[in-house]
């Protein structure tokens, strides 16, 4: 069989012959918790003797092993700086072709491939292991904020996982309520830390449950939280101290106006009754001016009705608001 040229970053190997031996290994990937020790093995088929042989493990550059043994010894000068007394190979079954790479205090910089190869002078062979670091937290919490107009917003936090995880929020019947938002960030280790924000209007969804799960491992965490009915209270609450207002406003507004314009009528009925027509000539130019002040009074007022009237509509919007909302969930459904 021909000879086949290959290239690992500016190290350039051929590989002559190769039914000479191949190289097996796990073929699934392999779970590393954090902080455990790692084994990874390779094999050579048909298994023989490979003390006179190069065997490198590294990541991915050929140039920068994590391991090297050669000419019968490790070389661990050789090795890249983050490995160092990090890894050991056991050669026990080296006679017959097999090694264990054992890596210490498995850390997420270990997730990855991990490429095994057996080279005998210019043959080589090589076979590549994936492993996934897992890593998870038993702690979940569940902050609650102080009520809004909006409703009360509830926040999971939990932190420690590798890889990331998946989060969702739960009701009382194990359905699946839609997040209000989801975001994560990345802590010294490299672990991801997580939160997720829920958004509630009413008292319906109350009891709610938050969840976090591995998906390699399928270890899930959880939190439930029964909220107060009092909670939700505000937002009627505030709603009801808008309405006040506003009719307070009204009624300050409305009676004296009320009021005026009946002193207005007496006045004039009165000075009807004192000898109109004989003080006609003085009574007649305070009159012009005393309606002119009204009118001006008036005007006033009905800018003032015209304002509080679209007030009063704004209020009624947002206080049904929320049963329009209601209804056409119940219509989307």
């Amino acid at each position: 069989m021909g000879a086949a040229a290959f290239s690992y970053g500016k190290y350039y190997l051929t590989q002559v012959n190769p039914e000479r031996f191949t190289v097996t290994g796990l073929e699934k990937p392999v779970l590393a918790p954090f902080g455990a020790v790692l084994e990874l093995s390779c094999q050579l088929s048909p298994p023989q003797n490979a003390q006179h042989m190069e065997i490198r493990w590294f990541r991915t550059h050929y140039t920068q092993p994590i391991n090297l043994y050669e000419d019968g010894k490790d070389l661990f000068g050789k090795i890249i700086p983050k490995y160092v007394e990090r890894t050991e190979l056991l050669k026990d079954a080296i006679g017959e072709g097999k090694v264990t790479l054992r890596i210490f205090n498995v850390n997420p910089d270990d997730d990855g491939h991990y490429h095994c190869i057996f080279k005998d002078g210019k043959f080589y062979e090589e076979h590549i292991t994936e492993v996934k670091v897992i890593a998870g937290s038993s702690r979940v919490q569940i902050l609650v904020h102080p009520p809004t107009t909006k409703g009360v917003i509830v926040e999971c936090h939990s932190r420690g996982w590798f890889p990331q995880p998946h989060l969702e929020w739960r009701d009382s019947r194990g359905g699946v309520i839609p997040a209000a938002s989801k975001s994560h960030s990345r802590n010294e280790d490299k672990f991801f830390d997580m939160k997720m924000t829920l958004l509630l209007r009413d008292s319906s969804l109350r009891n709610v449950t938050c969840c976090i799960w591995n998906r390699l491992t399928g270890q899930e965490e959880s939190t439930s939280i029964v909220l107060p009915v009092e909670m939700f209270s505000w937002n009627f609450i505030w709603k009801m101290i808008v309405g006040v207002i506003l009719t307070m406003m009204t009624l300050f507004i409305i009676i004296p106006s009320i009021k005026l314009r009946i002193l207005e009528g007496k006045y004039i009925f009165r000075m009807g009754e004192a000898k109109w027509e004989r003080e006609r000539d003085l009574i007649l130019p305070y009159t012009s001016f005393g309606n002119a002040q009204f009118d001006l009074d008036g005007m006033w007022l009905d800018d003032m009705t015209l304002i509080l009237s679209m007030l009063m509509v704004f209020y009624f919007i947002i206080f049904f608001q929320d049963f329009i909302v209601f209804f056409q969930e119940q219509i989307a459904k």
